[in-house]
């Protein structure tokens, strides 16, 4: 965990936004496999971590705003847990480390929070992703579970949305050590896109990777030679010669800060001309959306510049038609890149989206837009130092989609369908890198993984 003060300052910067009442933050429990005593990887919850630091389960954590009382219930262990866990240090030793001077058992959580509410005080919460969570809440508050969410605090949202955005120097330090083993992750798959080779012995392998390097993965790994599928998470087959591997994955730092990268890379080691002819384009999108993002900047101008270099790139090669910027303003570009340019990251890999993606990606300024492609653009919001951000363009052709595009004659004036056709089965190709907002513009997280046509066909075929 960070020093202590952190925690504090953290804690107290939220008191000054929240008015009045007490903020409830329940930490995560444990999450069983198969059977109650066989868990999977223990996950603290986010915001808890980032007020409260303690990474262990069984936790809630209460900042009193009317009082100013920083407040840890939590349970300290029993004989049987030191037989199978050994000796373990004290509730009240852990919240000192965090500046919380206040512990209370976990039993007690129910009469505290039924107390507050007999006295008027409002509970602040934030939305629960996890069904337990939901449920303990429900007896908690006495709210119907299936509704808590649409209770949550939207004072509180927002309040946690502007701390979290803003990256503190040391949460950076802990991202560019996530940057460093996705490096590795990344490095190494290329090195493994041999023919013959199956899917999913490259997929362990990179987990292997972020689980050596203190953390775990920052989400699911995609990894297919059909890149053509957003989020593939199926690794079934053996890798053909002349096919791309589309790879996104990244790792958490052993602080929980995420690393999230893509990479595409020529099976066997060499692209076709037609594959570098695709992949140069999304690499001058990736170039030209670094180049832009700045302070003072919407990420959704920045999309649409990086949608323009696609847009302008495949009508070079006949596969668009027309105006460029009225097939833009029309979405015909969403046709080969039909997500967003990136989206927030921190602590969570998406972050901050359970509490609400709009709230976190967009404001009163900027808003979502209905129109498909553009749509999916998860951070559009104006842009501010200490932000940081993927910036994640890409180019596919998914035959479901050109099929449905070319029988409702969809953007017709601006697709060349027959070239298009010709694609059917490329695939996709995705380049995603980490970018902080610096005082002046942007900056690559760590050292960039390879995305120089030449670099990448050079590891592939070593």
């Amino acid at each position: 965990m960070f020093e202590k003060k952190i925690y504090i300052k953290r804690r107290n910067k939220l008191k000054e936004m929240v008015k009045g009442g007490v903020a409830l933050f329940l930490g995560n429990d444990e999450s069983p496999m198969n059977y109650s005593g066989n868990t999977f990887r223990f996950r603290q919850d986010s915001s808890f971590l980032y007020f409260f630091g303690l990474d262990f389960p069984g936790l809630a954590g209460v900042i009193d705003f009317d009082s100013g009382e920083d407040r840890i219930f939590g349970n300290d262990v029993d004989i049987d847990d030191i037989i199978w866990m050994g000796p373990q240090v004290s509730i009240q030793e852990n919240a000192a480390k965090v500046g919380v001077t206040k512990t209370t058992p976990l039993s007690k959580l129910n009469a505290y929070i039924t107390d507050k509410i007999k006295q008027g005080v409002k509970v602040h919460f934030l939305p629960p992703y996890r069904a337990d969570n939901k449920l303990w809440l429900e007896e908690l508050l006495e709210l119907p579970a299936l509704r808590i969410a649409g209770h949550a605090s939207l004072e509180l949202i927002k309040a946690v949305i502007d701390l979290r955005s803003i990256k503190e120097t040391v949460e950076v330090e802990e991202i560019r050590r996530a940057c460093i083993t996705g490096y590795n992750m990344h490095v190494t798959a290329m090195k493994m896109a041999k023919p013959g080779t199956w899917e999913q012995e490259i997929a362990g392998a990179i987990e292997g990777l972020a689980v050596a390097g203190g953390g775990m993965i920052s989400f699911p790994v995609i990894l297919s030679q059909n890149g053509e599928t957003l989020h593939n998470h199926d690794h079934s087959q053996l890798l053909e010669k002349g096919r791309l591997m589309l790879v996104d994955a990244g790792a958490e730092s052993l602080l929980h800060y995420a690393s999230d990268f893509t990479r595409t890379v020529p099976v066997g080691g060499k692209f076709s001309q037609k594959q570098r002819e695709i992949y140069e384009i999304v690499l001058a999108a990736n170039n030209k959306a670094t180049e832009l993002i700045k302070p003072g900047s919407t990420y959704l101008s920045v999309h649409l510049a990086a949608s323009e270099v696609i847009a302008a790139g495949l009508k070079e090669l006949g596969l668009i038609k027309g105006d460029v910027k009225e097939g833009l303003q029309n979405g015909a570009h969403a046709l080969f890149f039909p997500h967003g340019l990136g989206h927030m990251m921190g602590l969570d890999v998406h972050d901050m989206e359970d509490l609400g993606q709009v709230h976190v990606g967009y404001d009163e300024e900027t808003r979502p837009s209905d129109q498909f492609g553009t749509a999916a653009l998860r951070l559009g919001r104006r842009l501010q130092e200490g932000f940081v951000l993927t910036n994640e363009p890409g180019i596919y052709f998914i035959p479901a989609l050109i099929d449905q595009w070319q029988k409702d004659k969809t953007n017709a004036d601006f697709i060349n369908f027959d070239v298009v056709n010709k694609y059917r089965d490329f695939g996709g190709i995705r380049l995603e890198d980490d970018i902080l907002v610096t005082k002046t513009g942007s900056e690559i997280i760590g050292k960039r993984v390879p995305v120089i046509p030449e670099e990448v066909e050079k590891i592939a075929s070593a």
